[in-house]
């Protein structure tokens, strides 16, 4: 995912759910170097779906962008410290 995801879904518990998907070619160079084993992009018709389509369709949840209030620290200015 190119962006932060944000939790709008109000739910409080803790899940265990079994999610389904294909990597695309940008969601498998993350798993490159990490010891992860991930099934290369493919243009079966049976492989299981996209991330976005997966999370939909098994569990009923929509990603979208959207424009949400965030909090960031600006630093204006940085000098050494002074000798004593």
């Amino acid at each position: 995912m190119d962006r932060p995801v944000v939790d709008q879904t109000g739910l409080t518990d803790k899940y265990d759910f079994q999610l389904k998907w294909t990597p695309d070619d940008s969601q498998f160079a993350q798993f490159r170097g990490t010891g992860a084993t991930p099934t290369p992009p493919t243009d079966d018709a049976k492989a299981p779906p996209s991330l976005y389509t997966a999370i939909q369709e098994q569990l009923g949840l929509k990603m979208g962008p959207a424009k949400i209030p965030d909090d960031v620290i600006v630093i204006d200015h940085v000098e050494k410290p002074s000798e004593n």
